[in-house]
Formats: C-alpha cells, sequence, structure tokens
C-alpha cells in the first residue's frame, strides 16, 4: 500500500500516460463519450476498456481526491477520463455513474509502475 509519501503526485501520472499514448482526454456526455480534442465518434462503454485507473488522496485539501482512467477504444484510440471524487465531483450523475460502470476493465501490467 501507497502512503502519501510515496505516491506519484497526479501531474507525473499524466505526463507518463501522455508519453504512451494516452493524451487525449474522453469526455461523458448523455449520448456517449467522445475525444475531446479532435473531431470523434461518439463511443458506447462496450467501444472502450479501462486499462489502468489510479486514485489520488489528497493529505490535507479534499479537492485534491481524484480517479484518473487510463483508456482504449476498440478502434485504437487511447485517452484518459479524470474525474474528482467526493465533495468537488463534476460528474456526480446517474448518466456518468452507468456509462463508467458499463466499461469492461482490462488491466495492463505495464500501466502499474506510472502510479509508484
Amino acid at each position: 500500500m501507497s502512503t502519501s509519501a510515496s505516491m506519484t503526485p497526479l501531474s507525473q501520472v499524466m505526463n507518463k500516460l501522455a508519453a504512451k499514448g494516452y493524451s487525449e482526454e474522453f469526455v461523458i456526455k448523455q449520448e456517449g463519450a467522445y475525444l475531446g480534442h479532435q473531431e470523434s465518434p461518439i463511443y458506447q462503454p462496450q467501444d472502450l476498456t479501462i486499462v489502468r485507473n489510479y486514485r489520488f488522496e489528497g493529505e490535507s485539501d479534499p479537492a485534491d481526491m481524484s480517479v484518473l482512467y487510463a483508456i482504449e477504444t476498440k478502434d485504437g484510440k487511447k485517452g484518459f477520463l479524470l474525474n474528482a471524487y467526493g465533495t468537488y465531483s463534476d460528474q456526480d450523475t446517474a448518466d456518468y455513474d452507468d456509462f463508467i460502470l458499463g466499461v469492461p476493465i482490462d488491466e495492463k501490467a505495464e500501466l502499474e509502475e506510472l502510479g509508484n
């Protein structure tokens, strides 16, 4: 188990993910998910796979609580989804919860090292 002193900061994990091709942010809307910075198809949960997730907890600031998902699409695109949790969540809706719970998980071991 990581202690707060040994946790890799969110910004460093995001930089490492970007270096591995997970640089586009997914946005979830009622109609589905899309990559936010390019022309993108609308993806449904079954079109995506969560290949890793990282949870961050602020030692003294609840605003630092977040979860980062590394996601791959069936058509070969890579991206990430970042969300605060708890009081600061901006995705505290049934649509978001139903969507993310419907995305299959198949974690890649080579991404585990990024969060240590």
